[in-house]
């Protein structure tokens, strides 16, 4: 399919074609357009989370194996460093931009400056706000990330069915991800009713009155370990006199820290372990759903998101339109930016074997299978 795109490319991108020649000193009026002359920069934000180095290499790989040349960063979740990564991928002639953002609310004068170049810019995962200089938007839906854990929530203590009191602890992702609000959103809604009715406790006091208001219980740079300091600091101040029944994890890196607290706290699996819900079929946390600590995590595939977002270069590279499923729900503050959404699932123990095994996400040797 890509190899159809590559050979018309040459006939169809002028304005990458002149904006490649401009940069290599070439006349202006030459066309490239094909891979080769094709530099992509990848903009990841950290190491240290595995689901970023496998995102990043995996569409680094499908890239080289095209063809194009890449440049592939990470920085440390750190703004700054970021910043100066995409500004020297545009020094050294990037055409097209992928960005995973750390703030989606400070690229703005570093993407003012790559559009001065000519460059497409896509963002990954994460929407980036406030300026009209990022061209598309490929992801998953967010929103039903949310959705999923609490639905799953809900039918897993039979909330619909009238059950409870149960004890609910939530927690929120980092305050600068744009896609925090949306998980956020998707599983506070679903909780809500079933809060106002008494069903769902919190014990903590920490139940955002809004889902504008998440952020107040958001955990910066998603980081199991001030996730862990948050809820040892739940347990020893609430719990005293009392079990956790439910704990809203929107990720499972704030899952994990999360699970250290409750061991730590002498909780163990079985009847006396929460509930907690997950994302991202982190390898650590597959191995604690296959030991009851974990109840489920929401798999984004994020094999089929580098998929998707080397289509869409080869479709600007091919002077075409890469395609879209939504023109309407991501509003980044200036302009609603064109996005393909990709829909997670649900896996729990029940699943693993099939789902992450049987896609090849993991080897059953990973998991002790």
């Amino acid at each position: 399919m890509r190899t159809a795109a590559f050979a018309v490319a040459a006939a169809t991108t002028l304005a990458l074609g002149a904006c490649s020649a401009e940069r290599s000193g070439e006349d202006a009026g030459s066309e490239s357009g094909s891979p080769e002359d094709t530099l992509v920069g990848i903009a990841m934000p950290t190491r240290s989370l595995e689901r970023w180095n496998n995102d990043g290499a995996h569409l680094d790989e499908l890239l080289a194996e095209a063809g194009y040349q890449t440049s592939l960063q990470y920085a440390d979740n750190k703004v700054d460093q970021q910043i100066t990564q995409i500004q020297n991928m545009v020094n050294d002639g990037a055409d097209i931009l992928v960005i995973a953002s750390i703030d989606g609310t400070a690229l703005g004068p570093v993407l003012q400056t790559a559009a001065d170049q000519g460059v497409t810019v896509i963002a990954y995962d994460r929407l980036i706000n406030d300026t009209e200089n990022v061209d598309y938007y490929a992801t998953f839906d967010n929103e039903l990330v949310g959705t999923l854990q609490g639905q799953f929530i809900a039918e897993q203590l039979d909330l619909e069915g009238g059950a409870g009191p149960f004890n609910l602890e939530p927690f929120a992702g980092s305050p600068d991800d744009n896609n925090a609000k949306f998980f956020f959103k998707g599983a506070w809604d679903v909780l809500t009713p079933y809060i106002e009715s008494g069903q769902l406790v919190v014990p903590s006091g920490k139940a955002p009155a809004s889902v504008d208001d998440w952020a107040s219980i958001g955990i910066q740079g998603w980081t199991s370990a001030t996730a862990q300091s948050e809820m040892e600091n739940r347990l020893n101040s609430f719990y005293t006199d009392k079990k956790v029944d439910v704990v809203l994890s929107p990720n499972d890196s704030l899952a994990l820290g999360i699970e250290q607290a409750l061991e730590g706290a002498d909780y163990a699996p079985g009847d006396d372990w929460p509930l907690i819900t997950g994302q991202d079929a982190d390898l650590a946390n597959t191995k604690n759903i296959l030991a009851d600590k974990q109840s489920m995590t929401v798999w984004k595939d994020t094999r089929t998101l580098g998929d998707q977002v080397a289509t869409m270069i080869d479709s600007i590279v091919a002077g075409e339109e890469p395609e879209v499923n939504d023109t309407e729900t991501y509003d980044n503050g200036v302009k609603v930016v064109p996005a393909y959404l990709l829909e997670p699932q649900v896996v729990t123990k029940d699943d693993v074997e099939t789902a992450l095994v049987g896609s090849g996400f993991f080897d059953a040797s990973d998991l002790g299978l």
